[in-house]
């Protein structure tokens, strides 16, 4: 027989994992009681003739009881970030050397990349969000406007889902895996009830409306320093070398108040500029991550 303490529902097993797994981070949560939920719900189903007390009695044997799940979750999630994550870089007590090695930071690179690939999601994302909200209310008068809003609503749950491994890829915040998990054993109308008053439903909506202004000034910001500094860097170099005779520079070339004693100085600003658009870089991107996991992932009460 069961102990008083063994989940005798897919229900109770799903509470008895999510207080295992108190405290750990809100995506972690996500995943495991996805996971979970799904393969107890196919165990279930594929034993008829017992109840799901008697099919979860056999999973603990195979599965694990809930705290060995969280346990589980707990050593994945560890290994997997020591395998992803990257040596670390000496730390030069220097703070100049150590300013500048955010050259050697790939995830600054990462990062730069997200802010340079944000205007295009932004404009998909807020494109997505603002016709689905027209054409739905449009719609609404018809008998079709309600489905065509369920729809719509689950297409942005999607995309969120594919926003969060872009975010976790190129900023490093962990993100969701899976989705929500949502009870599928419920009529239908509870099921869409319960999509309509779920928090997550509805902060994934706004953040595809907010990505388009988030990316217009990331994508300002990213090709404004880039161009600038490159510009400082480049430029210099080839007006020495059009001085020197090794190339010739056609048209008008004029620069003023610029010696070519003065040229190190130009490229050393350039490289300079340079070093703080990687640390803005890496800083919104870290920022981006908090905004993405307050608004993308579904809280666990």
């Amino acid at each position: 027989m069961l102990s008083r303490s063994a989940p005798r529902s897919v229900e109770q097993y799903l509470e008895q994992l999510k207080a295992a797994l108190a405290g750990e981070d809100p995506a972690l949560q996500q995943d495991a009681l996805y996971d979970a939920e799904e393969y107890l719900r196919a165990e279930v189903a594929q034993n008829p003739g017992k109840s799901e007390a008697d099919v979860l009695e056999l999973i603990s044997s195979t599965y694990g009881a809930p705290e060995e799940v969280a346990d589980a979750y707990r050593t994945t999630e560890a290994t997997v970030r020591a395998a992803l994550a990257t040596p670390p870089r000496p730390v030069s007590p220097n703070p100049i050397a150590k300013f500048f090695s955010i050259y050697t930071d790939w995830r600054a690179y990462t990062s730069l990349f997200f802010m340079l690939l944000s205007l295009a999601t932004g404009i998909l994302y807020f494109t997505v969000a603002v016709t689905g909200l027209a054409m739905s209310a449009g719609l609404m008068i018809l008998i079709v406007g309600f489905p065509f809003f369920l729809l719509f609503l689950g297409l942005v749950r999607a995309l969120a889902l594919a926003e969060g491994r872009i975010v976790e890829g190129l900023t490093g915040t962990r993100m969701p895996r899976r989705p929500a998990h949502a009870s599928t054993t419920a009529p239908w109308y509870q099921r869409v009830f319960e999509i309509l008053k779920d928090r997550h439903t509805w902060t994934a909506l706004f953040y595809m409306i907010l990505t388009l202004p988030l990316g217009i000034v990331y994508f300002t910001i990213a090709t404004a320093g880039l161009a600038i500094g490159f510009a400082l860097i480049v430029a210099p170099i080839f007006w020495a070398l059009h001085l020197a005779g090794l190339i010739h520079v056609s048209g008008d070339v004029q620069v003023d108040g610029i010696s070519p004693w003065g040229i190190p100085f130009v490229v050393a600003l350039g490289v300079l500029i340079s070093a703080l658009v990687l640390h803005l870089a890496k800083a919104i991107g870290r920022l981006h991550g908090h905004i993405a996991k307050a608004l993308l992932v579904r809280p666990v009460s």
